[in-house]
């Protein structure tokens, strides 16, 4: 049988081969982790459907896989003990060829249909159901992605069968391979490289499969969307009083009290009176999508790259639950375990660079999300209050949002508000 890559999360079409743990020729037991995925950000197994022998393998680390597309070849155990002991031993030699089972032959070593399908071929259902076949066929075209409507059935009623769907997929190979006339094709100038090396040493290191998912969403988001940056600074000298006098407190039941679960919450006030600013465009239909729901994301620094897992729920969140449930999300982040459902469903991030250093900076946009907030080093300000100079502890905001949805009125208001619940952070957030 054919391993191929499964689907694998909604919306999420391909992966990068981030490990191989098998060896071609190798015996593997069912449930076995053969190789590791990584999908946007998330790196997960893939085991092994059955027990057997791997024949082949057909990608090597770092290659772009798509779904339904072959990982391993798999001559599963009863098929290999029919073979005499003799032949298994010759074929290791490279001395005797044994033929593999039924289903590992691959599509192009198929006897070649007699008819071409036809290309314009469309299923109709006057009763509205699918096309008639087995649900062994219904299942292999669901994980390949075909549909099953443009593919002429052989059997009584048009009903599809296995050899069906092959003579489809080797006509779509065809077709991909046939040569594109000469007007079809599109030009692309060669890309020249620079020999850095002329004018001095250097050193070169391949972009890791995470550096290029963070680089190509940045570069969809920049490239999309029309991004308009709102500055501010809030006072948080109250806040950080109220942060020391319960840090011990939190400290004492294992969680690390610091200024993102604030963020959190007080983004979380501002979202819920500024909705817009907690929604989604759906591109597909032009329609503004608004949630009900309060999902936020917190940008990550780890060594192979930021990475942005979701804390669900904040708004039905004690501040105290917010303080240990991101403490352990960001270490799971850190060490690469978070999941692939970690890592979806945020409605609005935080950016938190504090802890590094800087001041004001231009985040870019987590598509779909239409706003993210950043956060820069407090730093101590001489400010004007009640006629008096007083030094006090001022945080950099800065509010990137999508101009196609969001005005910059808007976006002054959103600012305003966050800046007051900052400022006025109740207390009794951090009691109980």
């Amino acid at each position: 049988m054919d391993v191929r890559v499964p689907r694998l999360a909604e919306g999420v079409e391909s992966a990068t081969v981030a490990n191989i743990l098998v060896s071609e020729g190798g015996r593997i037991e069912k449930d076995q982790v053969i190789l590791e995925l990584e999908t946007e950000k998330a790196v997960g197994p893939i085991p092994s459907p059955a027990s057997g022998t791997v024949t082949k393998i057909h990608v090597k680390e770092g290659d772009e896989v798509a779904v339904g597309q072959v990982l391993i070849s798999l001559a599963e155990a009863g098929a290999v003990e029919k073979v005499p002991r003799e032949k298994r031993d010759g074929q290791r030699r490279g001395e005797v060829s044994v033929a593999a089972p039924r289903e590992a032959v691959s599509v192009q070593e198929r006897p070649q249909p007699k008819e071409e399908p036809a290309g314009e071929y469309r299923y109709e259902s006057r009763s509205g159901f699918p096309p008639p076949a087995s649900p062994s066929v219904t299942k292999i075209a669901r994980e390949l992605n075909i549909d099953l409507t443009r593919v002429r059935g052989s059997e009584r009623g048009g009903r599809i069968t296995r050899e069906d769907l092959r003579a489809y997929i080797q006509h779509l190979q065809r077709i991909a391979d046939a040569p594109r006339p000469v007007s079809e094709k599109i030009e692309k100038p060669a890309l020249k490289g620079i020999d850095f090396s002329r004018w001095g040493p250097i050193e070169k290191k391949r972009i890791s499969s995470l550096r290029r998912t963070v680089g190509q969403r940045m570069y969809d988001s920049w490239s999309t969307i029309p991004h308009i940056t709102q500055m501010d600074e809030a006072d948080i000298t109250d806040l950080l009083a109220l942060r020391k006098k319960y840090a011990a407190a939190f400290a004492k039941k294992g969680a690390h009290l610091t200024l993102t679960p604030f963020a959190l919450k007080a983004a979380v006030a501002a979202l819920k009176k500024y909705p817009i600013f907690n929604s989604s465009m759906d591109e597909a239909t032009g329609e503004i999508v608004y949630k009900d729901y309060f999902h936020l994301g917190v940008a990550v620094d780890t060594e192979a790259g930021l990475i942005v897992p979701v804390l669900r729920d904040v708004d039905k969140k004690r501040l105290w639950d917010l303080a240990v449930e991101l403490n352990e999300l960001v270490e799971k982040t850190r060490q690469r375990k978070v999941s692939l459902e970690e890592l979806q469903g945020g409605t609005f991030t935080i950016s938190n660079q504090g802890g590094i250093g800087g001041s004001h900076f231009t985040p870019i946009i987590n598509k779909p999300e239409v706003a993210v907030l950043g956060l820069g080093r407090g730093v101590l300000k001489p400010v004007v209050k009640k006629a008096k100079v007083e030094t006090r502890m001022m945080l950099p905001l800065c509010l990137s949002y999508d101009h196609r949805v969001i005005d910059g009125a808007d976006a002054v208001r959103f600012m305003m508000e966050l800046v007051q619940a900052l400022e006025n952070f109740p207390e009794k957030e951090l009691k109980g």
